[in-house]
């Protein structure tokens, strides 16, 4: 494996889908916050490949995939909320939604940050400084 497709650049390539679609889930909510019967979206991605990664730790020698073929194949799920919020059955919380939007910034901002340190290391490897 070379370092231009090492698990932690791919795993960064990952968050970025993941963020991308969080946030347009996000948006979607705060656009139709005064929609009757709508049902906040809700977008996943850690949990599923923190417990595939942990099962695959646990069994090393049983697991059906490897680290690279879970971080190759991630679940990035969208559902809908089950929470009512309001009486006309809307289940966006805007003020919620608005500190979503917020924290999916500053993740996204932090993986950009990684991916430029991630790549101004191999610069300065190829340069030879």
């Amino acid at each position: 494996m070379d370092i231009l497709t090492s698990n932690s650049a791919l795993l960064l390539e990952k968050s970025v889908g993941f963020l991308w679609t969080k946030q347009a889930a996000i948006l979607d909510n705060i656009a139709n916050a005064e929609t009757p019967n709508y049902k906040a979206k809700v977008v996943t991605f850690e949990e599923s490949i923190r417990s595939k990664l942990e099962q695959a730790a646990a069994h090393p020698g049983e697991a059906e995939k490897s680290v690279r073929d879970i971080l190759e194949d991630p679940e990035v799920t969208v559902f809908e909320a089950r929470e009512q919020k309001r009486m006309d059955d809307n289940g966006v919380d805007t003020t919620e939604q608005m500190v979503e939007l917020i924290r999916n910034a500053y993740q996204q901002q932090y993986v950009y940050q990684a991916i430029n340190k991630h790549y101004a290391i191999l610069r300065m490897a190829v340069k030879g400084q």
